[in-house]
């Protein structure tokens, strides 16, 4: 029988379509405003940080809730004015071992929340936040290759028993001063076949044996292209502390960054964790230095006082063993012993670099030396001018035990949550060099809502005039169209609130607009077929079935080539137009889904099956 679906059929088009509303129906519910809590340097909360933060709110706020969500507490305010002094109060208690940010967090019922049902993620124009503009240091990008390859200069030419009178770096140069000839020669064969990233030549424009080393122009691309690229992940990790749960980090040029915060609205703390740019070195205890003399500042030439994380005075060798730019995984576990450890690897080169070091050195401390460079504006030299603050910390010292490689362990940690906190500091990785922010916009809520109430508007306007124009000249089709409309837009906000990375922007409020006058096409494209196929003395159930039947192919290719283009815009668009094209992509899909199969449908289960005179259509 022709014009009938069978149950299967009609209970599958339905399970579909309250599925698409169950899991668009979060984005009803809204946001609260919120404190999100989070451990610096990527530390996670434990009991008693929630213990804490719940003793500081008590008196002022007796009825708020610590939510505990993957290492991070969340408190939730239904007054602003309470929430922006509570902000304060726990800045003040908790200090630096904490962050404090304001943000914005999902008011889904927990019934949603259990079947993964989540709302639609706005982005920077709709929901407002934070956008920076950040700049990579390549200077000092550079400065720090320099630097390691005098330290490999220095380590290579002793193993092969070449004495060197000096070595000094002159900008991006690299001059080593020998005392003969032979010397100069033996050093060149010797550096020439391990670095051929570097060009060397003998220099005699000065009256001593000098070898000078140049970085190759495709080196240099090489390591500015590395520095963006390491840093970016870097920041990555540190938008995760404040807690927003789609934001933008993307390269922008040769050498700068955008990150962009969606719902974050405390710019000062935001500044705080993404201007600081960290580091690692692992360096030799001195033990034979006098600790009371050091904490006076007397030590050796060869030698540096630094404190440990309870500012007690540690005394290393200057020579940096390794830096953490060779790390590149490091994990918590427990010994032999039931005592809590870190497990390092490293790559190759810093690999063969701790291994020549500590075959020599075993039984001795190795330190963990935790470095930061914050910004700092010199106010004197005008807004543009910008200085690091050098920042460092013994974060841990442990003994070598034995030869090391690209494995190896730290031991002596007082805790596994010390051992688990290490290990995430570690897997965090190094900035390669030092980033200033150099532009930073504020985007009010007010101005979110305002474009979300304007993109709303306009669907609203679009939804009515359509609906009255399908009405009035397709009469009771035309009310099945536009509740194929409907069923449109609710599929379409539930998948995108389904796909994990998806974002609405402005932009994509544009692809719903355009999305719904594609789809009335296919329904005009059907009706018409249908009055054609009446107009040729067609019986009804006949010219339904054609009408669906003929009209789909053309449907069909349409919608194709439309897909196909989208895809085209997805690929290689960036920012806005991905969210557009991504909106549009979807909105086809569903749009062909609810004109042709839901549509059908229901004209099945009205005029299907039964002797009709005539259509009202």
């Amino acid at each position: 029988m022709i014009n009938k679906y069978p149950l299967w059929k009609n209970l599958l088009i339905l399970a579909v379509l309250i599925i698409g509303a169950v899991y668009a129906l979060p984005n009803l519910y809204g946001e609260d405003q919120a404190i999100q809590i989070s451990g610096s340097k990527g530390i996670t909360l434990e009991s008693e940080d929630y213990q804490k933060i719940e003793g500081v709110i008590a008196n002022d706020c007796p009825d708020c809730v610590v939510e505990r969500n993957a290492g991070q507490a969340l408190i939730r305010f239904k007054d602003n004015d309470l929430r922006l002094r509570m902000k304060e109060k726990l800045v003040g208690e908790l200090g630096d071992n904490y962050i404090v940010a304001l943000n914005l967090a999902a008011a889904t019922p927990d019934w949603l929340k259990a079947i993964g049902a989540k709302p639609l993620k706005l982005g920077l124009d709709l929901r407002g936040g934070l956008h920076f503009l950040m700049e990579v240091d390549m200077d000092e990008a550079i400065k720090k290759i320099v630097t390691q390859s005098i330290q490999d200069f220095r380590t290579e030419l002793r193993e092969e028993k070449i004495r060197l009178s000096g070595i000094r770096s002159v900008g991006q140069d690299i001059v080593i001063t020998f005392r003969d000839e032979d010397a100069r020669s033996k050093a060149l064969r010797l550096l020439s076949g391990k670095h051929p990233d570097l060009v060397f030549t003998e220099d005699d424009s000065s009256s001593s044996f000098e070898i000078k080393a140049v970085m190759k122009p495709e080196k240099i691309k090489e390591v500015k292209t590395y520095a963006v690229e390491q840093n970016i992940n870097i920041i990555r990790n540190r938008v995760n502390e404040l807690g927003v749960a789609e934001p933008l980090v993307q390269r922008q040029g040769a050498d700068r960054i955008i990150v962009e915060l969606p719902g974050v609205e405390d710019s000062a703390r935001a500044k705080e964790i993404l201007g600081a740019t960290a580091t690692l070195e692992f360096r030799l205890v001195d033990q034979a230095a006098d600790i009371q003399s050091a904490a006076s500042g007397v030590v050796s030439s060869n030698d540096e006082v630094l404190t440990d994380r309870n500012g007690r005075p540690v005394v290393v060798t200057k020579h940096v063993i390794l830096t953490g730019d060779h790390i590149i995984d490091a994990k918590s576990g427990m010994d032999e012993n039931g005592r809590p450890e870190v497990n390092i690897s490293l790559d190759s080169k810093g690999g063969n670099t701790m291994s020549n070091f500590t075959k020599d050195h075993i039984g001795q401390p190795m330190a963990t030396n935790f470095i930061e460079y914050k910004v700092v504006d010199d106010q004197n030299a005008g807004d543009s001018a910008v200085k690091f603050r050098k920042v460092e910390q013994i974060i841990n010292v442990a003994t070598i035990q034995a030869r090391l490689g690209n494995k190896f362990r730290i031991t002596g940690l007082d805790s596994p949550t010390e051992a688990h906190n290490l290990a995430l500091l570690l897997r965090a990785g190094a900035l390669i060099a030092p980033i200033q922010i150099v532009e930073e916009r504020n985007i009010g809520p007010s101005l979110g809502k305002q474009n979300i109430d304007n993109g709303m508007r306009a669907m609203m306007y679009g939804l009515i005039v359509l609906g009255i124009f399908m009405i009035v000249y397709y009469r009771a089709f035309g009310i099945i169209a536009n509740l194929a409309l409907i069923f449109n837009m609710v599929l379409l906000v539930g998948v995108m609130s389904m796909i994990p990375g998806a974002t609405m922007t402005l932009p994509g409020i544009a692809g719903i607009v355009l999305t719904i006058g594609m789809a009335v096409d296919a329904n005009v494209l059907i009706y018409e077929r249908i009055r054609e196929e009446i107009r040729n003395n067609r019986g009804v159930q006949q010219a339904i079935n054609l009408g669906y039947e003929r009209a789909f192919v053309t449907i069909m290719d349409s919608n194709i080539t439309s897909i196909l283009v989208a895809l085209i815009l997805f690929a290689v668009g960036t920012g806005a137009v991905k969210g557009f094209a991504l909106v549009l992509m979807i909105g086809l899909v569903c749009s062909m889904f609810t004109a042709v199969t839901c549509c059908r449908a229901i004209v099945n289960l009205i005029w299907g099956g039964r002797e009709v005179k005539k259509l009202a259509i």
